[in-house]
């Protein structure tokens, strides 16, 4: 008779437990790649968190679980928030090559700009492709500072990268290496500090940002940029934040307003101050032991003829062949970077 009380009283208390102390609220799942130590983790993903909380009057609620602790590897992320396993990822859109192939443009070599106006040249060419991410409700479409070259050995001339093994993030950045001569070697951000401990790459593409939550900076001697007037980073790196569709049309109409507040144009400065401000520990850590390496104009010119020639080219080929009309893409990327870079430059003189 005992044991049956305790059973009774022991489910009261779990379905107790199971009731939500606010009806009213949702619990959501953010599921990412980087550890909590990563500016991606506390700098962007858990304000950006308690900024929707605070704006949903504590009705949203949203854990999140970096380092891939929910499981899977980083190019599952964006199955995971698509077939609803998570409501939302922080990933690239890189890691599932030929997905994505529109917004790839902003990868290509020489493209890239300040983070804030690629982010609203960003916002604007999803407005008009959007069936890029029809599956999915996107939140953010952004970029990093750029990607320079963490190097174990110097880079001085465009002929010293034949021979090299360089890890790349995605497909356009290992065309670009190999244009230059050089191995590219894929994977996720987290694989870098083995891969340079056992020798598997001479170096890496990746912001201050990432190197500086790495500890890059400990493991190679040189920083290679460009010298460049109007960039000097190789190219930037497509970033997203990514929600499930059937999640948020779920969601009662004044918490879609809450989602769509804190997303797309809204937060694309937001999302480039965050990025840029998570530069300056790194690039203040490879600084003080390292040297950083500027390519002279001449060798700069050298890249660009080779990236122009053949990486661009071969992008505009690969998708065609899913009915994509690159050049066309490629003319429209470089003519909003140009329009906002005018909007920016414009609003800082006054």
């Amino acid at each position: 008779m005992k044991n049956r009380a305790a059973f009774f009283m022991l489910a009261v208390v779990s379905v107790f437990l199971a009731i939500p102390l606010n009806a009213d609220e949702i619990r959501l799942k953010f599921h990412h790649m980087l550890p909590p130590v990563a500016p991606g983790h506390f700098a962007m993903s858990a304000p950006w968190v308690e900024k929707v909380e605070q704006d949903s009057g504590g009705r949203i609620k949203i854990d999140i679980y970096p380092s891939l602790h929910l499981g899977g590897q980083s190019p599952l992320l964006i199955d995971q928030v698509r077939e609803g396993v998570v409501d939302f990822v922080w990933t690239l859109p890189g890691y599932t090559p030929g997905r994505f192939p529109r917004i790839e443009v902003f990868e290509l070599p020489f493209v890239n700009s300040n983070p804030v106006v690629m982010n609203l040249a960003i916002a604007d060419f999803i407005d008009n492709h959007p069936e890029e991410f029809a599956e999915y409700k996107v939140i953010s479409v952004f970029v990093h500072a750029g990607n320079l070259i963490h190097s174990e050995v110097p880079i001085r001339t465009a002929e010293e990268f034949s021979g090299l093994k360089l890890r790349i993030p995605t497909r356009v950045a290992g065309w670009m290496v190999e244009a230059w001569g050089a191995t590219p070697i894929g994977t996720p951000v987290q694989k870098i500090p083995e891969m340079l401990s056992k020798g598997i790459v001479n170096g890496t593409l990746i912001p201050f940002e990432a190197s500086f939550a790495l500890k890059v900076h400990d493991m190679v001697d040189y920083h290679i940029f460009l010298d460049d007037p109007v960039r000097d980073r190789f190219n930037a790196q497509v970033l997203m934040i990514a929600m499930n569709s059937q999640t948020y049309s779920d969601l009662p109409e004044d918490l879609k307003a809450v989602i769509d507040a804190n997303s797309g144009r809204n937060i694309a400065r937001w999302m480039a101050d965050v990025w840029i401000n998570s530069e300056v520990p790194g690039e203040r850590a490879a600084r003080d032991s390292g040297e950083f390496v500027y390519l002279s104009p001449p060798e700069v010119s050298k890249l660009r003829a080779i990236t122009e020639e053949q990486v661009a080219e071969r992008w505009i080929s690969v998708v065609a062949k899913q009915g994509v009309d690159g050049e066309s893409l490629v003319n429209e990327a470089r003519e909003l970077i140009s329009h906002y870079s005018q909007v920016i430059a414009a609003q800082k003189e006054f």
